[in-house]
């Protein structure tokens, strides 16, 4: 197991269980967990795909209830799955939480999606506490616009004194925030990668400044990079030493690792915009 830490993240490169182990249990304000979906996507040396249905749902049940026993007392979890599992861990998990919210994170598709079935536009996240009656949520934090109040102005009439609808509220359980493509700034190369909106709704609503959030399945290490962005502390775990590089240069800006540089590749139109830019003395001499 390899790990870095400064200034309150930690990030960890070994696999789940490893990380998990070297956890304190009931130490974890929040969690969010973005684990492998089991829908054969291809990561640089494992591919997120187990012999059957129920491997996968083993092997998940595991971790979850380490993740849970990690959690404080007024601990809150965020976890996603594919839409055709998340039945089977929406089962598992209400025996052992509270389940608040059941969440759809809606995008749009740039592609075609299915040409003899209804193709899925969204990914399904569960929001679960430990005590119903003692968890973070910071509504103020996460409040959006109210369209009847903020641009149609509309007046209730129902109440003693006519009263013109807020302007903002706290959002519903259907999330639209676009998913993270190629020229967007953020983008790193990694098949499911979540965006920072997305995190930061979930980070601003279920911690406060100086909690520790958990990410089991780090990826890009987005958790931690919001935490870092928004006071919090964060232990991300990833399995995969190049996500792991890619972590330690986003959240903490390294270029060099072990005497490796670990600097993000030039995009295919940056490159382009590069020559662009070279003067016709630069672009001979590269010519040879």
């Amino acid at each position: 197991m390899e790990f870095y830490e400064r200034n309150g993240q930690k990030l960890i490169n070994t696999d789940v269980f490893t990380g998990l182990d070297a956890i304190k249990n009931e130490s974890i304000d929040l969690i969010f967990i973005d684990p492998p979906y089991n829908i054969g996507k291809n990561f640089i040396t494992t591919k997120d795909k187990w012999k059957t249905d129920e491997e996968y749902l083993n092997w998940s049940y595991k971790w979850i209830d380490k993740c849970i026993e990690k959690l404080k007392v007024n601990g809150s979890l965020y976890i996603m799955t594919s839409t055709q599992n998340m039945p089977f861990f929406d089962i598992y998990i209400r025996k052992k939480m509270t389940i608040l919210s059941r969440i759809a994170w809606y995008y749009d598709s740039s592609g075609v999606q299915a040409k003899k079935y209804y193709g899925s536009l969204y990914e399904p996240i569960l929001f679960c506490v430990k005590d119903e009656k003692n968890y973070c949520f910071n509504a103020d934090d996460i409040l959006v616009e109210a369209k009847t109040g903020a641009k149609r102005k509309l007046i209730d009439y129902r109440k003693p004194i006519p009263t013109q609808y807020n302007s903002t509220k706290i959002p519903g359980n259907v999330w639209e925030f676009p998913r993270v493509r190629y020229r967007m700034d953020e983008y790193e190369s990694h098949p499911s990668q979540k965006p920072i909106k997305l995190l930061e709704r979930i980070i601003k609503a279920s911690s406060n400044n100086g909690d520790t959030i958990l990410d089991p399945f780090s990826g890009t290490f987005t958790t931690s990079f919001v935490c870092k962005e928004l006071g919090r502390k964060s232990i991300g775990i990833e399995i995969d030493n190049s996500y792991y590089n890619i972590g330690l240069r986003r959240v903490f800006d390294m270029e060099l690792y072990n005497g490796k540089s670990i600097k993000r590749e030039p995009k295919i139109y940056e490159k382009f915009e590069e020559y662009d830019q070279m003067s016709l003395f630069e672009r001979a001499a590269n010519n040879g």
